[in-house]
């Protein structure tokens, strides 16, 4: 269909991203575009920061629950959109506030190390670190271990994929579902999507291998899984899929591509692309209500568990 109204506005509040900044500038202003587009903000009965022990130092975390009922529920690990450069727990205090809500579970928002200050595969390092210890926390904070939901957007949703892979690889702990909002999976090739989607839909590809470049700068570490899940050889055996794409976005091929991969190998995966959607809908609910609907989607899944 043609791009949604609602899309068309949000592309005109905000602009193309200025990637001829220096990083630290570049997330501030990234950060000040967002927010007008953000969606309401829902109160929660518990919000805090924490830092998570890594090998590699404190890794900043948000915890979140949205009442006060000590039964255990489902918890949710959250990784930020940004290109693996941008966002921040700040940022996504809203998407985690909303997605905790609607989805009645706890969410652990995940500050992991952004490029080009830490290079692949760093992000994964702490995407890894924060998962196991929610799960072998998740008793302490009122949750279920066995519960366990990887979430995320874009860079994220790269983060949420490799991390199933992996925790399917160490076998120590169970991840229930993996919820991957329009994932980048694939650094090694192109995809026509790069090309009908280049520009104009608020993430152009020109961005999108910026911040490749940044994040993996080695062409031979984009053959990697961690960098590329959807190179793994056998996808036999991950958890359950929820794959939420856009149309309009250069990535949706891609997004396509690894949720027919994962039904192939016999994963349980439910694709749903939005028509007339761009890359980061789920975060300018403030104009785009299909944001609200790919929150009902999240919370569905999540409530099945």
């Amino acid at each position: 269909m043609p791009l949604h109204p609602e899309a068309a506005a949000a592309i005109r509040i905000a602009g193309d991203l200025p990637t001829d900044l220096p990083p630290s500038r570049l997330r501030v202003a990234y950060g000040e575009n967002r927010r007008k587009l953000l969606a309401d903000k829902p109160a929660v009965a518990i919000a805090y920061e924490l830092a998570i022990p890594t090998d590699h130092g404190p890794l900043p975390c948000r915890f979140y629950r949205p009442t006060k009922d000590k039964s255990p529920c489902p918890i949710m690990v959250y990784y930020h959109g940004g290109g693996f450069m941008l966002g921040s727990l700040e940022l996504y205090d809203t998407t985690c506030r909303r997605l905790a809500v609607r989805s009645g579970c706890a969410v652990l928002s995940v500050g992991y190390r952004l490029a080009p200050e830490t290079q692949f595969p760093g992000a994964v390092e702490d995407a890894y670190a924060a998962a196991l210890w929610a799960s072998r926390n998740a008793a302490r904070l009122g949750a279920d271990p066995a519960r366990l939901v990887l979430a995320g957007d874009s860079a994220g949703g790269n983060l949420a994929a490799v991390v199933s892979q992996l925790a399917l690889d160490s076998g120590e702990f169970p991840v229930a579902l993996q919820v991957l909002i329009y994932p980048m999976t694939d650094m090694s090739r192109k995809y026509p999507s790069h090309e009908r989607n280049a520009s104009g839909y608020m993430l152009t590809t020109r961005a999108l291998h910026w911040f490749m470049d940044n994040y993996v700068p080695d062409p031979a570490d984009r053959l990697d899984p961690r960098a590329s899940p959807i190179l793994r050889p056998r996808l036999e055996g991950l958890p359950p899929a929820l794959v939420i794409s856009a149309e309009y976005d250069p990535l949706v091929d891609e997004c396509t591509a690894y949720a027919d991969r994962l039904a192939a190998a016999g994963v349980a995966v439910k694709h749903v692309c939005f028509a007339g959607m761009i890359h980061p809908f789920l975060t300018l609910g403030a104009i785009v209500t299909d944001s609200a609907k790919a929150e009902d989607l999240i919370a569905e899944a999540v409530r099945a568990l």
